[in-house]
């Protein structure tokens, strides 16, 4: 699994910052197997003329796989993005994106050569403008259809091998819902069956960088809507929280005063509509996620099974967690014993170390304990509190 987690990683961060770039989800691109738009700067494929990359062949590892997942062909993400693509950008020096017509991380400029240091901050360190400023991103994004990219509403397969393009366009911030659904969802091998027993992001080495890459580049598509170049995500520090102490109106949504599962409707999260939150009937329809409304962010904090989560983690956790010294151990999976890695992922225990899948400790805790929408993995990122999370442990 670490080879997959890795893979897809490695996928997100070069050649292609996104899942399936608008410019390439067409019938010439996937027929041609080839992903390799033209930089607006200079109208050439890659940005070429003005050396910023290049199209090339991709570069797989020939590593062998692991045990965890026992077939292959059967799965788009497999070597991704090889299923749609073999030929993408390869951008040079500090340029990157799927044309390379951005910065890398950190970097900044026309030519991509200033340094750019952000700060994430705690959240209640914000100013109330600055607090209320990130809400109303949030929302913006919410709203606003993607520019570049856009989501797959059928397997490879199902697109005829691509020379019936099934694509849908999405608004930002579901984008990385779908994104963070797409790489936990189960494998369709067709039929009824299913292998649950995967997750391209998550109970492996990559889970850590993986949703790293994941928050720079949501970070970076809220810059580009805002126009607010120096934009971080904000995280909630919530080692030995007694309880949600961000789940007020103020913040990221209150109790709805009759109904514990809801939001409270003064806060506008309220008002948002979830996606990707049904695996049971994508797979009974062997279908993927296509981003149709599925109803009202759900929550209930602090009523969850309180045998597998009792509490919010401490800082005592955290700390032990800080001391491990190897970052990936053993099997690198969910099993894996004193392993900084599992324990911070929360399926090993925070105070020894060793793997206890009975329970949820450190990242997996706050999940949990928020026991709606932000439980299930694969609907996750439906809950504003996944980004101030996701912060946190990043």
């Amino acid at each position: 699994m670490f080879l997959f987690a890795m893979g897809f990683l490695l996928a997100i961060l070069q050649p292609s910052t996104g899942q399936f770039p608008r410019a390439c989800a067409n019938t010439e691109s996937l027929l041609r197997k080839e992903c390799c738009p033209p930089w607006d700067g200079d109208g050439s494929p890659c940005g070429e003329l003005s050396s910023r990359g290049f199209c090339q062949n991709i570069l797989l590892s020939q590593a062998p796989l692991g045990p965890q997942f026992p077939f292959s062909g059967v799965d788009d993400r497999e070597d991704w993005p090889s299923v749609f693509y073999n030929r993408t950008c390869k951008c040079e020096g500090n340029f990157m994106g799927f044309n390379c017509g951005e910065c890398k991380f950190g970097f900044s400029g026309l030519n991509c050569t200033e340094r750019q240091l952000r700060t994430r901050r705690n959240i209640f360190q914000l100013t109330t403008s600055e607090k209320n400023r990130f809400l109303a991103y949030l929302n913006l994004a919410k709203n606003t259809p993607s520019q570049d990219y856009v989501i797959a509403t059928g397997t490879y397969i199902q697109m005829n091998n691509g020379s019936n393009p099934t694509f849908r366009n999405i608004n930002v911030y579901d984008l990385f819902v779908w994104m963070h659904y797409y790489a936990s969802r189960d494998t369709l091998l067709g039929g009824s069956n299913v292998w649950r027993d995967i997750d391209f992001a998550h109970e492996a080495p990559g889970f850590l960088p993986w949703h790293r890459a994941f928050l720079l580049l949501w970070e970076r598509e809220i810059q580009k809507i805002t126009g607010d170049e120096n934009f971080t995500i904000p995280y909630w520090d919530w080692r030995d929280a007694e309880d949600c102490v961000v789940c007020t109106d103020e913040y990221m949504g209150g109790r709805h005063p009759t109904n514990p599962n809801l939001l409270s409707p003064a806060s506008f999260f309220s008002s948002w509509q979830v996606i990707c939150t049904r695996s049971e009937e994508y797979n009974s329809r062997e279908a993927l996620c296509n981003a149709t409304s599925e109803g009202p962010i759900l929550r209930n904090p602090g009523n969850n099974d309180k045998s597998r989560t009792p509490r919010l983690p401490s800082s005592a956790e955290v700390e032990f967690c800080l001391s491990l010294t190897q970052y990936e151990s053993g099997s690198m999976d969910k099993m894996a014993n004193y392993s900084f890695r599992n324990t911070l992922e929360g399926f090993a225990d925070p105070r020894t170390a060793i793997s206890n899948i009975s329970q949820s400790g450190l990242h997996n805790a706050l999940h949990i304990y928020m026991n709606g929408s932000m439980s299930q993995v694969q609907g996750s990122a439906n809950d504003p509190i996944f980004v101030l999370h996701h912060a946190f442990v990043d």
